[in-house]
């Protein structure tokens, strides 16, 4: 099966069995929002986030708006107000190898409470089953025992580690791999 074409991402977003949260297509509304919880350290001391400010966020919600363009779409976790308390999405898509990776992050408010693992494993099984990708891969910095353990949980398997991978504050650094597949490797993940 070959994946959808990035522009068909929005049909049948699937549902966060969470009380109050969905995912949403994101809006340049959002950038606020965004960016009051992505300036916090506690956030992106784990990532390589580079960020100026809401201007920066909003020239990224337009681009995830054509991910046929940009390579990559994301969405919003809304809360009961629906306003943007987290964001979850695909970069790095590559529709010929129906791969993509995942990448998400969360207000602080909303730590603890299972909205990313619940939010990436919803977006990863839609990925495989939904959308006909054949690997959702994410990388997370050796550091960020919290998003290793969301993966983990979401039945991502460990594939290794990439030295230098990535510029964090500055310094080259180490990377984990991680991937679900479809059909699954070994028959590990479950994508129903």
């Amino acid at each position: 099966m070959r994946p959808y074409p990035p522009e068909r991402y929005d049909l049948n977003l699937p549902a966060l069995d969470l009380p109050g949260l969905r995912l949403r297509a994101m809006r340049e509304a959002d950038a606020d929002d965004w960016h009051d919880y992505l300036r916090l350290e506690e956030v992106t001391r784990h990532t390589s986030w580079r960020l100026d400010g809401p201007a920066t966020l909003s020239a990224l919600i337009r681009a995830y708006a054509e991910p046929a363009r940009s390579n990559s779409m994301r969405l919003a976790i809304a809360g009961p107000d629906d306003r943007l308390v987290g964001t979850i999405g695909l970069n790095e898509i590559s529709i010929p190898h129906r791969r993509a990776e995942i990448a998400y992050d969360l207000a602080p408010t909303y730590w603890g409470r299972g909205v990313a693992s619940e939010a990436c494993r919803k977006l990863a099984e839609w990925a495989l089953r939904d959308l006909g990708y054949a690997r959702i891969q994410a990388t997370v910095l050796d550091t960020n025992q919290a998003s290793l353990r969301v993966l983990e949980r979401c039945g991502f398997q460990r594939e290794g580690l990439l030295h230098a991978y990535r510029e964090v504050a500055g310094a080259s650094r180490h990377f984990w791999i991680y991937a679900r597949t479809w059909p699954p490797a070994g028959g590990v993940a479950d994508c129903g």
